[in-house]
Order: C-alpha cells, then sequence, then structure tokens
C-alpha cells in the first residue's frame, strides 16, 4: 500500500496487578475509572462503554485474539506496546506484552513504545490535581549497564519474526525523549547488543508535542519523530502563570479545558507533518475526565466523519515521502478517551473510517 505504515499505540492496563492493587485498591484496572466517568458540562458524554469486546481483561489470549482482527480490518499494521522499564529491571504492567510474545499468538506484527516516565498519582487519581502529585516510582536511568538489562529483557520481543521494521530496522518509540539523558549512549548501546544478538539495528522514534523539537532529536539520532498535537490544540503551557491560571478555573469555576473536535483537527494538520523525519498523528477521539476529573481535557464532538477528514490530511501530508509513517493515538486508551475498539455509540464505525481512507489512499 505505497509503503503506508499505520502504527496504533496499545495500552496494556487492563488487568490486575499488585502495584496497582496497593496504590488504589484490590482488582484496579483502567476500566475503574472508566466505569465511574460522569458528564462534567451541558452535552458531555460519559461514561464511553465498549460494546462488541466489553469490559476485557488482557490476561485471555481470546481478547488479544479479537484486537488483532479488527485491527487488521482497520488497516492498522501493527500494535505498539506501552512498555514500563523503570530501570534497575522494574517493569510494570508486562503481562500482555509477555504472553504474545511466549505464546505467538496473536499473528499480528508489533513494537515496543517505552514509556519513560515517572508513575505519579495524578495519572490515576481524579481527586489530584495540577500541583500536588505523589511519584509512586521514579524513572531510573542507569546508563549502559542499566541499557544492556533493557535490552536483554526484552530480546525475546526483538528476536520475534511479528516485531515491526521500518527500512529493515526495529522500531522503538520513547515517549519522553527530552528525559533520557544519553540517548546516543542508549542507542550504541542497544544497536551493538542487537548486531552481537544477530538482530536487526533499532528504528529510533522520538515522541514530542513540540514541532521546534524536530531538529533537536534528529541531531540526537532519532530516525524520526512522532509529534502529538494534542497540547497544540489545547494550548496547554506548563509555564507557572499557565498552571496557577487553569487550577483556578477547574478549582473553583469547574472549568474543563474542551475543544471542539472539528477545529482541532485543523491545528493537528501541521505543516511539519509533511517532513521527511517526522510521522503525524491521527487521533479519533480525546476525553481524559475518567482519569483526572474536571482537571482533565476533552475533544467535543468527535464523529467518524470528522476523523474521516482529519485521517485524509493526515494521509495527504505523507504522500511525497519515502517512508509513509502515521502513528494512532490510540488502539485502546478508555480512560482518556482515546480508542478505536467499538462502543456502544458508533460501535466499528471509525474502524470502518479507516480502513476506508486507507483502501482509497492506495
Amino acid at each position: 500500500m505505497n509503503n503506508l505504515n499505520i502504527i496504533a499505540y496499545y495500552l496494556p492496563q487492563f488487568h490486575p496487578v499488585i502495584e496497582n492493587d496497593e496504590w488504589w485498591g484490590k482488582g484496579f484496572t483502567e476500566w475503574t475509572n472508566v466505569a465511574k466517568a460522569k458528564p462534567l458540562f451541558r452535552g458531555h458524554k460519559q461514561p464511553h462503554i465498549p460494546s462488541e469486546l466489553g469490559f476485557y481483561d488482557l490476561r485471555y489470549p481470546e481478547i488479544k485474539a479479537e484486537q488483532a482482527k479488527l485491527a487488521k480490518e482497520a488497516g492498522i499494521n501493527a500494535f505498539c506496546y506501552w512498555h514500563y522499564w523503570l530501570g534497575n529491571g522494574k517493569r510494570l504492567l508486562s503481562k500482555p506484552f509477555d504472553d504474545v510474545v511466549s505464546s505467538g499468538k496473536p499473528d499480528f506484527p508489533f513494537c515496543l513504545g517505552w514509556a519513560n516516565h515517572d508513575w505519579q498519582r495524578k495519572d490515576w487519581n481524579s481527586d489530584s490535581n495540577f500541583i500536588i502529585k505523589e511519584t509512586l516510582i521514579k524513572q531510573e536511568y542507569g546508563g549502559k549497564s542499566d541499557y544492556s538489562k533493557h535490552f536483554y529483557d526484552m530480546l525475546p520481543g526483538f528476536k520475534d519474526n511479528r516485531y515491526y521494521k521500518i527500512d529493515g530496522r526495529l522500531v522503538f518509540s520513547i515517549f519522553h525523549p527530552q528525559s533520557l539523558p544519553d540517548p546516543k549512549l542508549f542507542f550504541n548501546t542497544f544497536n551493538t547488543l542487537a548486531k552481537q544478538n544477530n538482530i536487526s539495528q533499532f528504528y529510533f522514534v522520538a515522541i514530542t508535542v513540540d514541532e521546534n523539537s524536530i531538529e533537536k532529536y534528529i541531531n540526537q539520532g532519532y530516525d524520526l519523530v512522532n509529534i502529538n498535537p494534542l497540547n497544540k490544540a489545547f494550548k496547554i503551557s506548563y509555564s507557572k502563570l499557565n498552571i496557577i491560571k487553569r487550577y483556578i478555573l477547574n478549582k473553583f469555576f469547574g472549568k474543563v479545558n474542551v475543544k471542539n473536535y472539528a477545529d482541532a483537527i485543523k491545528i493537528f494538520d501541521l505543516p511539519e507533518n509533511s517532513n521527511e523525519n517526522v510521522a503525524p498523528t491521527i487521533i479519533p477521539n480525546w476525553d481524559h475526565t475518567p482519569r483526572s476529573g474536571i482537571n482533565g481535557y476533552v475533544l467535543h464532538k468527535s464523529t467518524p466523519k470528522l476523523f474521516e477528514k482529519h485521517v485524509k490530511m493526515a494521509l495527504n501530508s505523507i504522500k511525497n515521502k519515502k517512508n509513509k509513517v502515521i502513528f494512532l493515538k490510540s488502539w485502546n486508551e478508555w480512560g482518556e478517551g482515546n480508542y478505536m475498539e467499538p462502543d456502544l455509540k458508533f460501535g466499528k464505525k471509525y474502524i470502518k473510517i479507516l480502513r476506508k481512507c486507507i483502501k482509497n489512499y492506495s
């Protein structure tokens, strides 16, 4: 299909783990926040309820098989599983990916996205706010020895024939490239060990919300920069003044940050998306309020028809590139109202729209 690569970010949060039991209560998963979400303003649609897959548990292989079937139907080339390596051998939410590797099922391509950020209470607790937060596990960077441990822990996945490649290299995304203290050391360590273990070299992807950082990341050695345009759409600024302003609006006026999806997709169509070393992001929907309450951000009135317009703009931006790469944010981020999986309102319409756009593009 004209060298088209559609890679969907995939959240492995839908199964209980000891850490979440301790922090949020026995049996906590992403569904806990999804199910208890409530409308916060007139016309706000909550909760979002899954349809044919239901409130699934990723410990069951049948669920992952059905997800792969739907992804193929949508025309998606691979899942990019979020991977939590916090340093010193500490991993979280690793079972779904480990099971995919060890079982050989489903027969669907995959790659990894390193979610290299601190594990914080604000990510899951809707009672928290922008100013007060608690770090539960800190992301550590232990240099070459720790990068080597990281590599060998994930080596079974890297060696798997299903691992997705671009230009014959293993795709590996990094969520917070600005936090990685020595990217060249990390790249060299992974690539050196790859050669020693007779596997392909890596194709490193930097994820950023700032289009002005593209050149910096390419100079650091990244092969591609994936721009997440959500911050730009919501005019998010991390200045102290803006944080205080948002806190006051949230806390005392209950004002959620809302942007109409029809307006947001115009902002998503960044001129930088046409750059050879940039991959645009397509976003079917977004509503962070199940996790963050009034501190959340909402793309209001997303529809399959508007999503079609958004996808066509993204496809048009990559038409002249050698490697035509688009990241889908996301396959199943239900707690952020950011998913492609069927729900009670639209069913499989987003899946069908994506397939239609890809078919027409090819």
